[in-house]
């Protein structure tokens, strides 16, 4: 049996990452090999599998804990040198609750029953790029994803139609082996059966014996007005099927939102850079803004200086889950114009002979500090 790596080394990430560096180092990396993206890849498949085993450690506390503390088949030995009592191996057992399950009355029957209990099935992901516009207004989307579902052919039972798995012959149908190390006899899941009690031996041939097969599969969902780039939507039992009965896992659609050629956001504030000519900044106009619902008509007072900022309201982007709309933010920068012909520089050079300095509020505050510094 193939030895598993370390879950830091599965997900690169450092023994002393936060619970939030190891959920986006997951996110990041099962993007990368996420089956959807790799059909037919079983290298990518098995990646996958693997992130998904490190993440439900290291993002649980108390199953990271146990990791750290144990590493990854649990302790090798509560009673300490190696081997235990009469050279026993403890290894392969689930925890020290299977191994005291059996040296204190537990028969195995609650790690048995464990094994054998309903478990929910495998979150999925899925990530779905939409438009500035579909993200800000909201919309309905249809995509195709592929899942592992219960084989219809065997029921999930793996064997071949018209046969039955059979009992296993090394544990007889318990699951579980009796082995004895010196004055101890302990049980442990059986390795033939896999604790299930059951073996297959004319295995479907549309699952390969698995009990499961791989299913494209096409839904839609509903993305809020708002949403931003990152943020997810989740399917509930759309995911991988449930084990032992349990309920299928759930799909997260994750969203990533195209970038606009006009607008930028900053949650619900939208962001526009809006040129203005020398002439409007100077006279005060009445300029088209840009939204993403049209334009509006917005007072630009004389005297407006390139990079001032006007708000106006209810213009910006809702907050997920709310009619409420934040501002649209615009940012006016004013145009010098270029390629003046000579008549309009004659015009220019009048209007500058017959200033004052008091139009120019930023230049005259310059040359008095320039003046105070040098008398």
């Amino acid at each position: 049996m193939a030895t598993k790596r370390d879950y830091y080394e599965v997900l690169g990430v450092p023994k002393t990452a936060s619970v939030d560096d190891i959920k986006k180092a997951y996110r990041k990396l099962a993007k990368e090999c996420h089956p959807d993206l790799h059909p037919n890849d079983k290298d990518a498949e098995a990646r996958f599998k693997e992130l998904n085993e490190a993440n439900e450690v290291l993002s649980d506390p108390e199953k990271r804990a146990r990791y750290d503390q144990f590493g990854m088949d649990g302790p090798q030995n509560p009673f300490g040198g190696a081997g235990g009592a009469g050279g026993f191996d403890f290894s392969g057992f689930g925890g020290v609750g299977d191994i005291f399950d059996q040296l204190f009355g537990g028969g195995g029957m609650n790690s048995q029953a464990r094994r054998n209990a309903p478990r929910a099935g495998e979150d999925l992901q899925y990530e779905l790029k939409i438009s500035f516009e579909e993200a800000a207004n909201g919309c309905e989307k249809s995509f195709e994803f592929y899942r592992d579902e219960t084989c219809e052919v065997c029921g999930g039972t793996g064997a071949k139609p018209g046969t039955q798995p059979k009992t296993c012959p090394t544990c007889k149908g318990a699951g579980q082996v009796r082995m004895q190390g010196g004055f101890m006899v302990v049980t442990r899941p059986c390795t033939t059966c896999g604790g299930t009690g059951k073996i297959v031996t004319d295995k479907c041939q549309t699952c390969g014996g698995t009990g499961i097969k791989r299913v494209r599969r096409t839904a839609k969902v509903k993305i809020p007005a708002g949403i931003d780039n990152g943020q997810s939507v989740v399917l509930h039992g759309q995911g991988g099927p449930g084990v032992n009965g349990g309920p299928a896992g759930d799909l997260y659609i994750f969203v990533s939102v195209k970038p606009h050629k006009l607008f930028k956001r900053n949650g619900t504030t939208l962001l526009l850079d809006m040129p203005i000519s020398f002439t409007q900044a100077a006279l005060g106009a009445d300029i088209d803004v840009p939204t993403l619902n049209g334009t509006v008509k917005y007072h630009i007072p004389e005297g407006t200086q390139s990079e001032t900022e006007f708000r106006i309201k209810g213009q910006g982007l809702p907050r997920v889950g709310s009619t409420l709309k934040g501002d649209l933010l615009v940012h006016v920068k004013v145009e010098v114009p270029k390629r003046l012909n000579e008549k309009q520089k004659e015009i220019l050079r009048q209007f500058e002979s017959q200033t004052t300095g008091r139009e120019y509020e930023g230049s005259k505050t310059f040359l008095d500090k320039v003046k105070s510094l040098f008398g």
